[in-house]
């Protein structure tokens, strides 16, 4: 088991910036693939992005290709979502989440789960 905090949410201008941060705890992160995902009102849980525990590997949500960037810094245990060109669309509680799985992108992948942060876009 590992526990997960986020942080780094807030309220920001469409076509801003921020940097979601996912600190881990409990167990070696290392030993984690990491998944990011989001929830809207009224709207299912997606993913958004994910890495290996390698950080070799990165998957993305088609929607947020070429604007997000998931990154991860094992030594710290600590993950990252790099947030770029915020749209309204984006507005949701982002999650971080960790797998041993290697189905990074499958939501039932993952056991453990932070508690969220607020991401909310204006126009």
């Amino acid at each position: 088991q590992v526990q997960l905090v986020e942080s780094g949410g807030g309220l920001v201008q469409a076509g801003g910036s921020l940097r979601l941060t996912c600190a881990a705890s409990g167990r070696t992160f290392s030993s984690y693939a990491m998944g990011w995902f989001r929830q809207a009102p009224g709207k299912e849980r997606e993913f958004v992005a994910g890495i290996r525990w390698s950080g070799g590997s990165t998957y993305y949500a088609d929607s947020v290709k070429g604007r997000f960037t998931v990154s991860r810094d094992n030594a710290k245990n600590t993950g990252y979502l790099q947030m770029n060109s915020l749209k309204p669309d984006d507005t949701a509680v982002y999650y971080c989440a960790a797998t041993m799985s290697a189905l990074v992108r499958t939501t039932t992948s993952y056991r453990s789960w932070g508690q969220g942060t607020q991401v909310t876009v204006s126009s």
